[in-house]
């Protein structure tokens, strides 16, 4: 399938009561919120969606308002940012996204690229939130390393049979075994299920793929010492996508707390939703009256 379809694909979707779909800055997003009380954003990472957080939502839900969002290119949120899928660009589109919601934003929960995104929201001066960043890509990998993926990435964006070609080959895939080999994580079926469906979506893989060919850590890190918000940074000891040393470094850029979660992977959140949301909660201690 080329895109997802919210009458087809999206009619089970996690959390649909709470989804809506909202215009800002040239792109019609998927959102989803529920609860009161003070507004706590989640932002996924690449190659996921709102589905990501099915779990610490409902969670959160009991204390607080819990917003998420299908970032551009991703899930079921249609169009394309003006400057593309770069980290400058989406940290701009979010924050278009956050004016049309108006409520400010009083934590935001992030995971890998998520926490990027946050992070440059942070330094331009669109929200002054604490984050909380899952498994965070913050720095580019050692090496030839990052080059060598951007590159890559950037190479099979080009040619444009290579989303369709990731997609049909995930529809042939077990996802579950396929996300425990490139994360270190363990999920449950719907978990691994909902994955398959949105990468089984040549649209999606072209999102993900050009995300990853236009991301710039390497400016990122070079501010993140003057990060002007809190951060803890939970990193599960058996992240495979994002090495443990990595979040480690970045912690010690940004002046941030972190903890290693001993036998998590890179999708921590989604295997110990209640930890996760136990965390944002601590977070949100810091604003709350």
């Amino acid at each position: 399938m080329s895109s997802l379809r919210w009458d087809v694909h999206g009619r089970d979707w996690p959390n649909r009561q709470a989804s809506r779909f909202a215009s800002a800055g040239g792109l019609n997003w998927h959102v989803q919120t529920m609860g009161e009380g003070p507004l706590v954003w989640l932002i996924h990472g690449t190659g996921a969606s709102t589905h990501s957080w099915r779990d610490v939502m409902r969670l959160l839900a009991k204390r607080f308002t819990v917003a998420a969002m299908d970032l551009p290119g991703h899930g079921f949120t249609l169009g394309r940012p003006s400057g593309g899928l770069g980290l400058n660009a989406m940290a701009q589109a979010l924050a278009v996204l956050a004016a049309e919601i108006g409520a400010p934003v009083a934590a935001i929960g992030a995971h890998s690229a998520g926490a990027a995104i946050a992070a440059r929201m942070a330094l331009d001066g669109s929200h002054k939130a604490p984050i909380v960043a899952f498994g965070p890509a913050l720095l580019p990998f050692p090496g030839m390393v990052a080059p060598f993926f951007s590159g890559l990435a950037g190479l099979l964006l080009v040619n444009p049979v290579a989303p369709s070609l990731f997609a049909r080959v995930a529809r042939r895939t077990n996802i579950e075994r396929f996300l425990q080999r490139t994360t270190g994580s363990q999920i449950d079926a719907r978990g691994a299920e909902l994955y398959g469906r949105l990468f089984a979506s040549s649209r999606h893989c072209a999102g993900a793929l050009e995300m990853m060919a236009q991301w710039d850590l390497a400016s990122l890190a070079c501010e993140l010492p003057q990060l002007p918000v809190p951060m803890t940074i939970l990193h599960g000891t058996r992240d495979a996508s994002v090495p443990l040393a990595r979040g480690r470094e970045a912690a010690a850029l940004a002046g941030a707390t972190f903890e290693a979660l001993p036998g998590l992977g890179h999708l921590a959140h989604e295997e110990r939703p209640e930890m996760a949301a136990d965390a944002i909660a601590a977070a949100m201690s810091l604003v709350e009256p």
